[in-house]
């Protein structure tokens, strides 16, 4: 068995080399299914996919495909040359399939979670049943991955070592423009002790410094974090880490100072509005009293609260927009993250706006920030408040940092003094950013 990395590639015709050379009798292209990007669909993303499973094809291979993309278009996946696409959850589907195939049976309808092709006509069996027992699948096989290509990068771009790792499957919230096509909306955990394991094999053998947690939701669990922290100190492991979490469950004192003892340093969620009608009609079931208290209690306890922020949600007007704006500007987080409403397949809000999807239903990149669908305002204007956006946040951080300086001259070092001045460049370029954004809303 082979790993074939497409982190660093410039194409999807590289892979033709490794198929040369490793001459594999399965193809299997295994998708991230915790990051949000890739559940996007991302028109890029999926045509390097389909170039490969006909690269791989022409080499001979079994195509297997398993992805969030190709559970919402698995017919179009089949067309471009996969035999099988695995729904949902891959890992017993694909022992039960490469097992069948192995047979030469020809029969796979009792393998639950596949689509594929009989006599021409699509075949999809019975889902499968989300696993509930993390802890029953052996640790990643990190030997299988060139570590040094990640460490050179980070070091280089960092000056720090990270790699991602996942405690737990699915979220068990409804917020109604997020969708689950892998893990659905059950929650499932791996042990505290099973995820220390696997931080003491990463330190040991690659002598990491820091962990981004990608997990939907960190630590849901009753009890979780302050048991992880435990065991993390009767093991004497020092690690830095950032997570994924809510403000619902950031509220809670005990929780964040055992999430601040393990080595949690920054925490981003999922505040996406300031204005308390946007959040109730997204379903998030969290309100801007919680998000102010979460984000004041982290900062109290030393975690870095980040924000995801979410424009253009249908309903929201101008002076919603407003409003998150000037949370941003009070709570003052870490870093934010700013997206536009995407309307990803099998959501609510999907549903509700799908009729105006025609045209456009997909990004080609995640630097797009396409609104597809008729709102408020035209896409135009989403993009500007981007820019604005962002640049006024970066103002007020300057001013902030301004202020600190002012109130403790003594100090004053290169980092601060660069931050303070920084306000002479965001100041004007906010108000240049904000002209172009009124032009855009008087047209």
């Amino acid at each position: 068995m082979s790993l074939f990395d497409t982190m660093f590639l410039s194409g999807p015709e590289e892979v033709s080399s490794a198929i040369t050379k490793n001459k594999p009798g399965f193809f299997v292209i295994y998708d991230d299914g915790f990051n949000y990007l890739t559940k996007m669909c991302l028109t890029n993303m999926r045509e390097a996919a389909f170039s490969m499973c006909k690269t791989a094809k022409a080499h001979g291979c079994k195509v297997i495909v398993s992805s969030s993309d190709s559970t919402d278009h698995f017919t179009e996946y089949l067309d471009e040359g996969a035999d099988f696409v695995i729904i949902g959850e891959a890992e017993h589907t694909l022992l039960e399939l490469i097992e069948q195939i192995k047979s030469r049976t020809g029969d796979y309808s009792a393998i639950k979670g596949l689509a594929y092709r009989k006599s021409g006509e699509v075949i999809k069996t019975p889902g499968r049943p989300v696993l509930k027992d993390l802890d029953s699948l052996p640790l990643p096989a990190w030997d299988l991955v060139d570590i040094d290509q990640y460490r050179q990068m980070w070091l280089k771009h960092a000056g720090y070592f990270s790699l991602n790792m996942s405690t737990t499957r699915g979220c068990p919230f409804k917020c109604n423009w997020c969708a689950k096509p892998i893990y659905g909306n059950r929650y499932n955990s791996r042990s505290p002790q099973n995820v220390v394991s696997e931080i003491k094999l990463l330190k040991d053998n690659f002598h990491i410094d820091h962990i981004w947690f990608c997990d939907d939701i960190f630590g849901l669990k009753p009890g979780w974090a302050i048991e992880f922290a435990e065991l993390l100190g009767k093991e004497n492991i020092k690690i830095r880490f950032k997570i994924q979490s809510r403000v619902d469950l950031l509220v809670h004192e005990d929780t964040l100072k055992a999430l601040a003892a393990s080595g949690c340093e920054n925490a981003w969620i999922g505040a996406e509005s300031g204005s308390q009608k946007i959040l109730d009609a997204m379903d998030k079931g969290i309100t801007i009293e919680q998000i102010r208290t979460a984000t004041l209690l982290m900062k109290d306890n030393g975690i870095r609260p980040s924000f995801f922020i979410q424009f253009g949600y249908p309903g929201e007007l101008k002076e919603d927009i407003r409003q998150t704006i000037d949370m941003i500007n009070e709570l003052l987080p870490f870093e934010i993250g700013i997206s536009v409403s995407y309307p990803l397949p099998g959501t609510i809000f999907y549903e509700r706006v799908k009729a105006d999807l025609k045209k456009k239903t997909n990004w080609t990149d995640s630097d797009e920030m396409a609104l597809m669908f008729h709102n408020t305002f035209p896409p135009s204007y989403y993009k500007q408040l981007h820019k604005y956006v962002h640049q006024n946040y970066h103002k007020h951080l300057a001013k902030n940092s301004m202020v600190k300086l002012l109130n403790n001259p003594l100090g004053v070092n290169a980092k601060s003094l660069r931050k303070a001045l920084s306000v002479f460049y965001h100041a004007p370029a906010t108000v240049i950013e904000g002209f172009k954004l009124r032009r855009l809303e008087e047209a």
